[in-house]
C-alpha cells in the first residue's frame, strides 16, 4: 500500500519541478544575453537550489557538512561518489561560490527544460562515454582554465551513478588530466549518502523521507603528491565516508 502512494507523490513532484524548469528557462536566456556568463551562471545556481526545493514535496532533506574545510583562492578539483541526479544539484548550490564547472555526459545536454541550455552555453564540459579519447582534450581545457581562473572542476571519478549506494570502480583518466594541467589545484574529496535511497524504486515511483548529506574531507594539494598517492588517498577518502 505505501508503495503505491509513491506513485501520486512522484507525479506531484515532477508537474511541481518540470513548472519550475520551465518558468526558469527563458529568465536563464534573458540573464544569458543581459548579462553574458555571469548572468547564466548566476541563474544557474537557483536551478540547483529549486531542485533541492522541489524535493522537499518528497519530504527529502539535505546537509552539505564542512564547507569551511575547502580553501579559497586557488583552483580547486572536487571529487566525489555518483549516487543520484540529487547529488549535482547539492553541489551546483552549496558550492555555488566556488564557480563549479562539471564534467558530465553529453545526454544532458538536451531535453531538459533549463538544464540542457546552461550546458549548452556554460563552461561545463560535455563528453561522449563511448569516446573516451574525445574526452582528453575538453577535460585537458576545463584543467587549463581553472588553473588560470581560480574556480573549481567537479568530476564523479565513478563514471556513472551507484544503484544501491556501493562504491563502483573509480576511473583514473580524467582526474589524472585535471591534475596534471592544474598543477597549483587542491583535491577536495566529497562523500554523499543516501541520494541513491530516493530513487531505488526507480525515476516513476520516487522514495520519500531521506536524509541526504554532502560531506567535505581535508583537501589535498596536488603538487605535493604524485598523481598515484594522490588518487588513493582520494578514493580511500570518499569510500571509508560512505554509509549504506
Amino acid at each position: 500500500m505505501k508503495k503505491i502512494l509513491l506513485y501520486p507523490i512522484t507525479l506531484i513532484y515532477y508537474i511541481v519541478y518540470l513548472s519550475v524548469m520551465c518558468i526558469i528557462h527563458p529568465i536563464q536566456w534573458m540573464a544569458f544575453k543581459i548579462f553574458g556568463d555571469k548572468g547564466l551562471k548566476t541563474s544557474f545556481d537557483y536551478v540547483g537550489y529549486f531542485s533541492l526545493k522541489c524535493n522537499h514535496i518528497l519530504g527529502t532533506r539535505f546537509t552539505f557538512e564542512n564547507i569551511e574545510l575547502i580553501p579559497k583562492n586557488v583552483p580547486l578539483i572536487f571529487v566525489s561518489n555518483h549516487q543520484s541526479l540529487l547529488d549535482t544539484a547539492g553541489i551546483i548550490w552549496y558550492l555555488r561560490k566556488f564557480n563549479c564547472l562539471f564534467v558530465t555526459k553529453k545526454e544532458l545536454g538536451k531535453g531538459i527544460p533549463s538544464v540542457s541550455y546552461f550546458l549548452r552555453n556554460g563552461k561545463y564540459v560535455m563528453i561522449d562515454r563511448n569516446n573516451p579519447k574525445q574526452a582528453i582534450p575538453k577535460i585537458k581545457s576545463l584543467a587549463e582554465y581553472i588553473e588560470k581562473e581560480k574556480c573549481s572542476a567537479v568530476i564523479f571519478p565513478e563514471g556513472t551513478r551507484s544503484k544501491n549506494g556501493e562504491p563502483l570502480e573509480f576511473a583514473q583518466s580524467g582526474l589524472k588530466i585535471l591534475c596534471k594541467y592544474a598543477p597549483s589545484a587542491y583535491i577536495v574529496p566529497i562523500t554523499i549518502n543516501n541520494s541513491w535511497k530516493v530513487y531505488q524504486y526507480g525515476y516513476f515511483q520516487l522514495s520519500v523521507g531521506h536524509h541526504i548529506f554532502f560531506t567535505v574531507h581535508k583537501s589535498i594539494k596536488v603538487s605535493d603528491f604524485t598523481f598515484d598517492e594522490i588518487f588513493e588517498k582520494t578514493k580511500k577518502t570518499i569510500i571509508q565516508g560512505i554509509k549504506i
